[in-house]
């Protein structure tokens, strides 16, 4: 079984990329930085998991060609993909995105990263998930893209988030589209929140580890057939739109 996880060098990636290894998946590990990605890789090979590195780059067209390329040469196929790799954009002291005082650029760059990066890689891959007998695609999330939980005055969501919050819209919304355009098919896609995890994504602040995480997208990306598809789920059941 061949997996691809991407921004996996780090953090739930990495936890992601460690966790189906340990299922016996073949994973590559998807990441822009070559140094942090070899690291990872090395990491993984340490604990038993048959690594190997994807050079990838999910904003550039050419990069995610060659990543699905390379895959290409050597898998010939893919299992389940993750698409793991985000950011948040830049933020105002407490986590804070005016949406009132908004740069634009920072919007377009979140959008670019954590909407059309998954778009594309998502679509590259496709031709190799299809050999795949069982295909899974996996969009970590998070539940401030829930519009019934950021619309309801009595839920503590958090800060306003004004790119980073409606990108995870996007994406939940991108998701129900792939899952009714592979209706009829063995592909099952879904959103997937993490929880608020510590990582340096979240300046180390939050209740949940790595791991903890990591356990949804790893599910998810293990269903078997017959499966959920066009959901949002976290550790407790599905979250709602």
């Amino acid at each position: 079984m061949i997996a691809l996880v991407t921004g996996a060098n780090k953090g739930i990636g990495y936890e992601i990329a460690a966790g189906l290894g340990s299922l016996g998946y073949r994973v590559g590990v998807g990441a822009r930085d070559a140094a942090r990605r070899e690291t990872a890789v090395g990491k993984l090979r340490a604990v038993g998991v048959e690594a190997f590195g994807v050079p990838l780059d999910v904003t550039d067209d050419q990069s995610v060609s060659d990543a699905a390329e390379l895959i290409e040469r050597l898998a010939g196929h893919l299992d389940a993909l993750v698409n793991n790799a985000g950011i948040s954009g830049e933020m105002d002291p407490g986590w804070v995105q005016d949406p009132t005082a908004l740069d634009l650029e920072v919007l377009r760059t979140v959008v670019d990263t954590n909407v059309m990066g998954v778009v594309r890689v998502t679509n590259a891959m496709l031709p190799l998930l299809r050999r795949s007998p069982s295909p899974r695609i996996v969009n970590v999330s998070s539940s401030v893209g829930s519009l019934t939980r950021q619309s309801d005055p009595d839920i503590e969501i958090g800060p306003i988030m004004a790119a980073y919050a409606p990108s995870k819209s996007f994406l939940n919304a991108l998701t129900v589209q792939y899952a009714r355009q592979f209706a009829g098919t063995n592909i099952l896609i879904n959103a997937a929140c993490p929880g608020l995890v510590a990582t340096d994504f979240t300046g180390f602040q939050g209740p949940r580890t790595p791991e903890q995480g990591a356990a949804t997208p790893i599910r998810l990306a293990t269903l078997p057939d017959g499966g959920p598809t066009g959901s949002f789920f976290e550790d407790d059941g599905v979250v709602p739109w």
